[in-house]
């Protein structure tokens, strides 16, 4: 009976070894096709973004950098025409003494802030 029931054993063993390797083989496929699914979609995804790109996202990018170009341009001959008239304020400039390097500040830029050496 011993004998009977090692081979009875030894023959379970067996097939739990078989049905572990079919079904790692069976899970390894599932997943080779699962993976390929997604690569193939990924791939699809990736050339429809890169169509987007190419054909809507650069060219309105063109367009937007054209137009900010324009309306610079205007701006520019409005400014030549229409020059800033600098309101002098109290309270622009104010200093309680001077810069060891004169009135104005370290970045002053003529065409964009008031003097302080004007009065």
């Amino acid at each position: 009976m011993s004998v009977l029931r090692t081979a009875t054993v030894i023959q379970t063993s067996h097939l739990k070894r078989l049905g572990a390797r079919y079904q790692s083989q069976l899970a390894k496929t599932e997943f080779a096709v699962e993976r390929q699914a997604v690569k193939v979609h990924a791939a699809e995804s990736a050339e429809t973004w890169k169509k987007i790109c190419t054909y809507v996202c650069i060219p309105t990018l063109i367009a937007a950098s054209y137009n900010a170009y324009n309306l610079f341009q205007k701006h520019q001959e409005h400014s030549k025409e229409h020059p800033k008239a600098w309101v002098k304020y109290p309270y622009i400039n104010y200093r309680g003494r001077d810069f060891f390097w004169g009135k104005n500040s370290l970045f002053f830029n003529p065409e964009v802030n008031l003097d302080a050496t004007e009065e």
